[in-house]
């Protein structure tokens, strides 16, 4: 089974969908469970909210529109909906993220014992347990990492016309950049890689990543596609660091 996984596409975004077969594996079936759970509870809630204040947001940045530019509202509406769903979706992606942190990476290990020649054991449940300040430190770094370029992206929004025309695009591309970085990093951290050498290491294969987090953001968008996401972006950002980046981030340690 494992063989046959570890064998197939080599793109960015064959990765994430490598990660549906993974969570169907006997094996790893109970190390998806928790994930699973916060992302429906937190998912559920979240976009029930967001689509029940959508119209009242469209409203609002209509009445700064002057009448000679109420043109605008045919291109605002989509534009304001797709950023919206962008937004929001990466900021409970995070908050998500932050609660299943520990069961990431433990469900990021057990990926990588099954497909792994070289298998590893950070311990059990209590190490894990013992551990959680230094995993709660970990999603800290990428949160300061995130906020400033998030605040800057955000600003271009304030830009007439053309920030609101650019702004979707880049923040999409961030969000893109971001959703790689969140789930890459159970693997790089399940073995101590430092943030800085699993953002470098990310970067040489930037198109690879991009595309990984582009799909990912695309199905945290979608209501009930987006209650798996976690589980199988985790899975398949592992399968991609067994075969792409750990010999050589193990190598320069």
């Amino acid at each position: 089974m494992s063989q046959q996984l570890v064998q197939q596409g080599h793109s960015g975004a064959s990765y994430f969908f490598r990660g549906f077969d993974l969570i169907k594996t006997p094996g790893l079936r109970k190390f998806v469970i928790l994930p699973l759970a916060v992302n429906l509870l937190l998912f559920s809630g979240a976009f029930y909210y967001l689509f029940l204040q959508i119209e009242e947001l469209i409203g609002w940045v209509n009445g700064y529109l002057p009448d000679w530019l109420s043109w605008l509202n045919y291109l605002l509406w989509p534009l304001l909906v797709l950023t919206t769903l962008l937004v929001f979706s990466y900021i409970f992606s995070t908050v998500a993220n932050w609660i299943a942190a520990p069961f990431n990476g433990l469900l990021a290990e057990k990926v990588e014992l099954m497909l792994s020649d070289r298998p590893f054991d950070t311990g059990g449940m209590m190490d894990m347990v013992k551990d959680l300040p230094r995993i709660f430190k970990r999603e800290w770094r990428k949160l300061l990492y995130y906020l400033p370029r998030a605040i800057a992206c955000l600003l271009l929004f304030l830009v007439p016309v053309i920030g609101q025309t650019l702004a979707p695009v880049v923040w999409f591309l961030f969000t893109a950049w971001m959703m790689k970085i969140q789930y890459a990093d159970y693997p790089f951290d399940n073995h101590k890689i430092s943030f800085e050498q699993m953002r470098a290491q990310l970067a040489e294969q930037k198109g690879a990543s991009l595309s990984f987090g582009a799909i990912v953001t695309l199905f945290t968008m979608v209501p009930i596609l987006n209650l798996v996401v976690m589980p199988v972006a985790v899975c398949g950002a592992t399968a991609m660091w067994v075969e792409q980046y750990r010999d050589k981030a193990l190598a320069s340690r």
